[in-house]
């Protein structure tokens, strides 16, 4: 049997929070580059998945395979680091100045990496600049406007609905990020991913980094969205709402109910060493 029981996932998932919040600012910032842009990736293979089969329902089905390298190659996703780390930190393994740490600079990466692949998306979908008249461009115009403006309208209520919308999200990657470590073999682990990851973009939540690249591409292919929309009516509330699911609804949770001092002595996973230096 290559499944792992809770209690041990647990105390697996709290050694790698505590292992990636010391890990240093360059190590951090190459892999959240890598990982925003493998969501960049993921996020085009989606929507043209979704114009080409006319099936939002399989273009969610396609998204996971981001999550799934990044989970595989132990890459830095801020959103996954934002229920791991405070299990460490509660714990006692690590401490709030390291969870800074990795929250800064796994964001800042994120943001790099999802504008690198924007831009270079932008270069070769438009031939420089000159083709915008195409399907996928004006799928991620209106999605980008369906997370911006269309909050933006709803006034007050529109923060509360990206908040939600952004918890709910969190609640389901950082639940992907876990299942990623259930199985001792590979083909094990992508398959439990699949299934948070898949809810999480069907239902068409907020998710931060996704974000990072739909919105600002979006602003490349001239919408009507401003750099202020961009951060007013979404990133902001988006980034708070994903630090609350996934450290509420995962990290405590979990925490407190599977969490045993006595389970964590005992743990020798090698997926935890892995998942850190891959």
């Amino acid at each position: 049997m290559d499944s792992i029981k809770p209690q041990e996932i647990v105390s697996n998932l709290i050694e790698i929070g505590a292992k990636k919040s010391k890990l240093s600012a360059k190590d951090i910032l190459i892999r959240s580059i890598l990982s925003g842009s493998l969501l960049g990736f993921a996020t085009v293979l989606a929507f043209l998945t979704t114009i080409q089969s006319g099936s939002g329902v399989l273009g969610a089905l396609a998204f996971p395979v981001g999550f799934a390298i990044i989970v595989i190659l132990g890459f830095e996703l801020v959103t996954g680091n934002f229920a791991i780390i405070p299990m460490a930190v509660m714990a006692k393994e690590t401490k709030i100045k390291n969870l800074a740490h990795n929250w800064f600079f796994a964001t800042l990466g994120n943001l790099i990496g999802s504008l690198l692949f924007g831009g270079l998306f932008f270069i070769y979908i438009t031939k420089m600049g000159k083709t915008f008249d195409l399907d996928i461009i004006d799928k991620i115009i209106s999605v980008a406007e369906s997370k911006t403006l269309a909050y933006k309208e709803l006034g007050n209520k529109g923060f509360i609905v990206v908040f939600v919308k952004a918890v709910l999200c969190n609640w389901m990657v950082t639940l992907g990020i876990v299942m990623g470590y259930v199985s001792t073999s590979t083909i094990g682990r992508i398959v439990a991913l699949w299934l948070p990851i898949f809810i999480f973009f069907a239902l068409g939540l907020e998710h931060c980094v996704v974000n990072m690249f739909v919105i600002p591409t979006a602003i490349l292919f001239n919408a009507n969205i401003t750099i202020a929309d961009w951060w007013i009516w979404n990133q902001i509330p988006a980034i708070i709402g994903n630090i609350v699911g996934g450290f509420v609804f995962t990290g405590l949770f979990l925490y407190l109910t599977y969490y045993k001092k006595e389970t964590a002595t005992q743990s020798n996973n090698p997926i935890s060493e892995k998942a850190v230096n891959p």
